[in-house]
């Protein structure tokens, strides 16, 4: 079990330097740029990510959200951006992660894990083996038109709180986070870091009032 004294938070859905630059004042760790998807807010042209990244300072991760489940295809999604970090917000279907690895050997592995049923906390624990962290939201894969992220909604928070005890890599919790509840949610789940997006936006655009309570909320 991976525990840090204060839970690392990462912003995801950046969609301009601007936000970049404010959430990065208010004390985020890491910032997440999400890529085409089948659903879902935030989404950025390549160009646009690379041009933010640019602007990210260390020790500030920045995260690639892919779609990508091709082990070629992440690594091509990733040599047009060069963010710090891939987040696969899907199961790789080709390839593996040491293929990954071997292409991009300075980026760390994040894997999504969406949490669902009791075969997410085996999937997260085997997963965890192979990746830097894991990432625990609550889309669902499934589906016919996939929800991969973004979903605002939460989820049984006591399947995380598994994950997290069993798991041998760091865990971000994600999933309807905001200042409300996310004191809540670090004391169910006791995650390493915590991760969000519609929880500190007002009509789609970064909110500097929610995101100074949000912060306020996790100290």
């Amino acid at each position: 079990m991976y525990k840090s004294v204060s839970p690392r938070v990462k912003i995801c859905c950046i969609s301009n330097v601007q936000e970049a630059q404010l959430a990065v004042q208010y004390g985020a760790d890491a910032l997440g740029l999400v890529g085409p998807m089948p659903s879902g807010p935030g989404t950025l042209t390549n160009n646009a990510i690379a041009q933010i990244v640019l602007d990210i300072p260390p020790p500030v991760a920045s995260f690639l959200l892919t779609s990508e489940t091709r082990a070629e295809a992440i690594i091509a999604h990733h040599k047009k951006v060069h963010t710090n970090t891939l987040q696969l917000v899907d199961a790789l279907s080709e390839g593996t992660y040491a293929d990954i690895r071997a292409a991009l050997p300075a980026v760390k592995l994040v894997q999504v894990i969406h949490v669902l049923d009791e075969g997410s906390v085996e999937e997260a624990v085997r997963v965890s083996e192979s990746v830097d962290a894991l990432l625990l939201d609550s889309g669902n894969p499934s589906l016919k038109i996939k929800e991969l992220g973004g979903t605002g909604r939460t989820h049984d928070w006591s399947l995380s709180r598994r994950i997290v005890e069993q798991a041998r890599a760091p865990v971000f919790l994600a999933g309807g986070l905001n200042a409300q509840n996310v004191r809540q949610a670090i004391e169910a789940v006791q995650p390493f870091g915590i991760d969000l997006c519609s929880g500190v936006r007002t009509d789609g655009q970064l909110d500097e009032a929610k995101l100074a309570a949000f912060f306020h909320a996790v100290a």
